[in-house]
Order: C-alpha cells, then structure tokens, then sequence
C-alpha cells in the first residue's frame, strides 16, 4: 500500500480536487511543488524514448546514407524532433478539441484564472516539461558539437520559458493553441530537412514549410491581439489575487500596459518574419548560384564535345598541311594515266 503511494506520486498528477457542475462533480487538478517529482520521472521516460528512437530508427537509416559529421548530427536532431513534434501536435489537437477550445474561441479568456485543469490538459504539460527539460543531458549523450550548443540552449529555454509560463500563470488554454501552431511549423521544417539529407536534389518540403510557417505566425499574431487586446480585459475579476491565481490580469485593463504588450508581441513576430525572409532570400540565391553554375558546366561541357566532334570530323591542321586525327598527313590520290 506504501509503495503504492509513492508510485502514484512518480506516475500520476497530483492535486486533484472535485468540482462541483450541474451534472455532479467533476475532478480536475491544480498545480504545485509534487508536480517537480512526476516531471523527474517523465524525464527518466523521455531519455528511454530518445534512446529507442536513436537506436532502431535514425542510427539504421544513418548506415545507409554514409552522411558526414555535421550532416548526420543535424540528422539525428531533425529524426528525434520530429517524432517529437507529430506525437505531441497529434496529442494537442486532441485535447483543443475535446475541451472545445477551437469551437469556442472564447474559452480562452473566459472565466480567467483557470486554476483547474482537465486531467488530460495537466498530463499534457507535464509531459512537454519533462520533454524540454530531458534535452538538456541529452546535449551530453548526443555529443552535440560546441557550435551548436547555444542554438539549441536558446531553443530549449524558449520553449521551457513558454510552457512553464503558461503553466504557473493559468494560461494554459492559450499556451496549447499557440503549441500546436508551433509544432505544426517546426514538423514541416525538420521533415524537409530529413528529405533533403536523404536528396539534396529535393527541396519541395521546404516550399510547403514556408507556407506553413507564414500562416502560423499570422494566425498567433492574430491570436496574441484577440486575447490581450480584447480577451483578458473584459474579465470579470480584474484584482490582483494571487491565492486565486490571477496574477495580472488587472494590468490588461490599463490601457498603456496592454498597448506596450502588444507592441512587444508584434516585434518579437517582427523580428522571427525577418529572420524567415533572411533565409528564404539566402536560401533562394544559394539555389540560383547553383542551378546557373549547372548550366555553365553543361554548355561547357557541351562545346567541349562538340569541338572534339568537329576534329574526328574533319581532322586539324598543323604547319598548314591538313593532318588527319591520328597526325598523319592525309594521303594524296594518285590519278590514273590515261
């Protein structure tokens, strides 16, 4: 029964409370320090996971494809995201639409704070924590390179940032839309990536993850300005209570605070659309140095061939006597006496 307990404690949520509907009660759940232990365990299950994934998947394919150094250490990072990002944006639609957060988009701001969580909303979180926080000795036993080190502590503590923002601050409903548009862009980019390692000749799944990633950054934008600008400051309850987990809703309701927040949203997108234009140009020119190098190389390929057609044809000429191909004079005809 003891040891029942404590393995409750490591596998499930904890701070369950009843509450009260129309139709009976209704169990959900709040957040607190417990939830440090069920993340560690999760953790222990992401690194499992990783190591599965490493070894029956990615390091097969890698044998086959003789990738360099650098090539295969971006291979592997793109593989594990991958089944990463379609895993947890398959589970993310899910719960938005189960808990009817796409079909009202209201819920997201309607009756703020949203101190009690669906079990499924709770599980969720817990689970993309321990993800976020696995990678970081995964950056040990992957041997990333030092180079790419920062990048991926800047992605890392980004989305760490994101989801325990979310988390402790009752914003969860709109942490899970603006995690499946995440997700949903960031699924295309790596899976270009994978399909260009495997043809450097293919690079059409690029073309659809600009696509995507346009309209996700529009479509969160969008929803930034929804329930900042329009949302939270008509909550009911508009005093600071941190005992009831509204921490700074009150703020919205100042017009200079909201407007500042927004301005800051719009930057942030700002300069993300400017590193996306930077590389698609980039990417784009890198593409026509290519393809105008190719045709450079096939016309001089060509004339080269045609040149070698026209002495096997004619032969050349040497000192102003035609030689034939082998460099012998050709012999001159004798006419018959009549």
């Amino acid at each position: 029964q003891v040891t029942a307990k404590t393995a409750f404690l490591f596998i499930l949520p904890q701070y369950n409370v009843s509450v009260p509907t129309a139709d009976g009660e209704l169990v959900q759940y709040h957040y607190g320090l417990k939830d440090l232990i069920t993340i560690l365990f999760y953790i222990f299950i992401a690194i499992i996971l990783h190591a599965v994934v490493q070894e029956y998947a990615l390091d097969k394919i890698n044998r086959r494809l003789h990738l360099s150094k650098v090539k295969h250490s971006k291979f592997n990072e793109s593989g594990q995201l991958v089944a990463f990002h379609l895993t947890s944006g398959i589970w993310c639609l899910y719960v938005v639409v189960t808990e009817g957060y796409i079909s009202n988009p209201r819920s997201l701001w309607e009756n703020y704070p949203h101190v009690y969580l669906p079990y499924q909303v709770k599980f969720f979180y817990l689970c993309q924590l321990a993800y976020w926080l696995h990678a970081l000795p995964e950056l040990y036993f992957q041997k990333v390179r030092k180079e790419e080190i920062p990048r991926q502590l800047r992605c890392i503590a980004l989305y760490l940032l994101h989801i325990a923002g979310a988390y402790l601050l009752n914003l969860t409903r709109l942490g899970l839309i603006l995690l499946l548009l995440q997700y949903l862009a960031e699924f295309f980019f790596h899976m270009a990536r994978l399909v260009y390692f495997t043809d450097e000749n293919n690079e059409k799944l690029f073309n659809v993850w600009a696509v995507v990633f346009v309209v996700t950054r529009l479509f969160t934008l969008t929803l930034y300005i929804l329930v900042i600008g329009f949302g939270l400051p008509r909550v009911e309850t508009q005093a600071l209570d941190p005992e009831r987990g509204n921490f700074f809703s009150f703020l919205f309701n100042n017009v200079l605070f909201r407007m500042s927040v927004l301005l800051l949203v719009c930057l942030f997108q700002a300069s993300v659309m400017w590193r996306f234009i930077h590389f698609q140009l980039r990417r784009w020119r890198e593409y026509w140095n290519e393809q105008s190098s190719r045709k450079r190389a096939a016309a001089a390929a060509g004339t080269k061939q045609q040149s070698k057609l026209l002495k096997r044809d004619s032969g050349y000429h040497e000192n102003g006597v035609v030689k034939a191909e082998n460099g012998t004079s050709p012999r001159t005809k004798k006419l018959k006496s009549p």
